[in-house]
């Protein structure tokens, strides 16, 4: 197989159209550029030009070879930018959808940001189904049972969440002692807007789910009408550990809330992966491996 300084002086050569204008731009002979061109026409045993005393034109090998030429030098120019990307550290710009509670990533994005200066980060919260590709993300952290997307996928960490509610509410509506007796209090529920259904409890099974006494796609409006006095509220237990070391909740049947849910980092399958996207994934996967979401503290 012919060398790439050959591979790229036939490209030259199908682009200018002539053997000796290659030769001015390379400081070459015209005698040598088509020599060059020749041995490498003997070396695949076809034609790739149309020689005449006037004009040069490409024939149909030769064009279907300059199509796969153009990729081989496109490829080796993405190879040496990455390297040479690579050498000075990732850098670039990084779009990531995130889910719109920031309180677990909050520390982690922090400590990216102090590690990868050069690395401009584009944080979209949200709790709606994006499309990685066309809605133009690099990479997207989502909870929950996940379809066969075509994405590569990395599990962050697991969560529990909690049942939670006010002492003072507790201390006039009574303690659940049982999964049946949440219908007799007041729910606070959370919609997904994905679907629009409600997020279910850990209720009786069987049991008719009462209507709740709010509904909403917020964890800090839930968390904040809970420490209220509202109502009770169906909680990732990251989101209120503060509030329950402070004594400002109290979780209830924990004994029926063991389910645990996972948080996962998607991204398109490529065998280019970007540095900066490949830093940003194994530094998310090892900040929040061990940041203990996964029980109450």
């Amino acid at each position: 197989m012919d060398s790439l300084g050959s591979i790229a002086m036939f490209v030259q050569v199908a682009d200018s159209g002539s053997f000796s204008a290659t030769a001015r731009q390379l400081g070459l002979s015209s005698s040598a550029v088509g020599k060059s061109v020749a041995r490498m026409e003997a070396r695949l045993g076809a034609r790739l030009f149309r020689r005449s005393t006037r004009h040069l034109s490409l024939t149909v090998e030769g064009e279907n070879f300059l199509a796969r030429c153009r990729r081989i030098l496109a490829e080796v120019e993405a190879a040496e930018q990455e390297l040479s990307a690579s050498s000075k550290g990732p850098s670039g710009k990084l779009r990531i959808s995130l889910p719109r509670y920031s309180g677990l990533f909050q520390a982690a994005i922090l400590a990216f940001m102090r590690a990868y200066p050069a690395i401009e980060l584009d944080l979209d919260f949200s709790d709606s189904l994006v499309n990685v590709v066309s809605d133009g993300f690099d990479a997207v952290v989502r909870t929950g049972a996940l379809e066969d997307s075509g994405l590569t996928r990395r599990r962050l960490c697991g969560f529990r969440r909690l049942l939670v509610a006010a002492p003072a509410y507790l201390a006039q509506h009574g303690w659940p002692a049982t999964p049946a007796q949440l219908g007799q209090h007041r729910q606070l529920h959370y919609r997904f807007p994905a679907t629009g259904r409600l997020e279910q409890w850990p209720l009786a099974p069987d049991a008719p789910a009462p209507p709740p006494a709010m509904v909403c796609n917020s964890v800090e409006m839930r968390v904040f009408l809970a420490l209220q006095g509202q109502g009770i509220a169906y909680l990732p237990a990251f989101t209120v550990e503060r509030e329950l070391a402070a004594g400002q909740l109290e979780s209830v049947l924990d004994e029926y809330t063991q389910e645990q849910g996972s948080f996962w980092l998607l991204w398109p399958t490529s065998s280019h992966l970007p540095s900066r996207l490949r830093v940003f994934i194994d530094f998310l996967v090892e900040k929040l491996k061990n940041s203990g979401p996964e029980s109450r503290a």
